[in-house]
């Protein structure tokens, strides 16, 4: 199995996440684009001492950006949606 650290890459705090945390006990992060759900869930389990229940994957397209005359584009990024047991929460996110 790889490295917890390395399939976790950060958490993502935005108001949609804040309103999934409150209404279904879900967290969202941003992780490593060649994860599968089941490395996602015993990252989580392991890094954070919680129980998962289900993972959701979204792969995110990078947008076109252009500076001047250089074009380029965002890379592709993945985000997983961990819906926790009930009780179980991230200290982390509390705070937030």
């Amino acid at each position: 199995m790889k490295d917890p650290r390395t399939i976790i890459l950060q958490p993502v705090i935005t108001e949609k996440s804040m309103y999934l945390k409150e209404k279904n006990n879900q967290v969202t992060f941003w992780v490593h684009p060649d994860a599968n759900k089941i490395e996602i869930k015993k990252a989580v389990e392991e890094l954070f001492n919680v129980k998962v229940e289900k993972v959701q994957t979204i792969r995110v397209k990078g947008k076109p950006k252009r500076i001047y005359r250089f074009e380029g584009r965002r890379p592709v990024r993945k985000k997983a949606i961990v819906r926790l047991a009930p009780g179980q929460t991230i200290e982390f996110f509390e705070t937030v």
